[in-house]
């Protein structure tokens, strides 16, 4: 045992090999090169193939509802709000009509939709629930008729009703 300074350097001496394995399992280290990769003490032993690769089914994960992408039973669209500082995305086909809507929305941002007439859209309320139809023209919720508003819907945008007057 070699001990220097009361220091047992045998102990802590980095070695190649399992832990706890003898000196005499050890494996000895060479910087030269050659042209076996291995060192094989029993040549009698037939190699063995190595293992079949197993294949990893659904790596990276993928969730069951983003597999059929093109499935015509979900419309997502992305819901953002005026001074959220995050977005949201909803499936416009799991409402049937504007007031489920705006129920869901209400809860989502924690904010109330005022009451919405044709002539002057929503009043009462501090926001204003607006969405992009496929042309790209901004309109509030509620101008179209429910089935046209679910098929053209692109975005939807929860705008302070200050700024909506002037942007529509």
């Amino acid at each position: 045992m070699e001990v220097t300074n009361g220091l047992n350097l045998k102990d802590t001496e980095l070695r190649l090999g399992l832990p706890g394995a003898q000196e005499e399992q050890q494996l000895e280290v060479s910087c030269v090169r050659s042209n076996n990769k291995r060192k094989n003490n029993d040549s009698t032993e037939e190699s063995a193939p190595p293992p079949a690769k197993t294949q990893i089914v659904g790596w990276p994960p993928v969730r069951s509802n983003r597999k059929n992408n093109n499935n015509k039973n979900v419309s997502y669209v992305k819901v953002s709000m005026d001074g959220a500082p995050y977005l949201r995305k909803i499936d416009l086909k799991m409402y049937k009509n504007y007031p489920e809507l705006l129920k869901a929305l209400e809860n989502m941002f924690k904010f109330t939709v005022g009451e919405y007439s044709e002539r002057e859209g929503y009043q009462g309320s501090g926001f204003v629930p607006t969405y992009e139809d496929k042309d790209g023209d901004w309109m509030l919720v509620g101008d179209v008729p429910w089935d046209m508003f679910s098929s053209s819907c692109q975005k939807l945008r929860i705008m302070k009703g200050s700024e909506a007057p002037t942007a529509l």
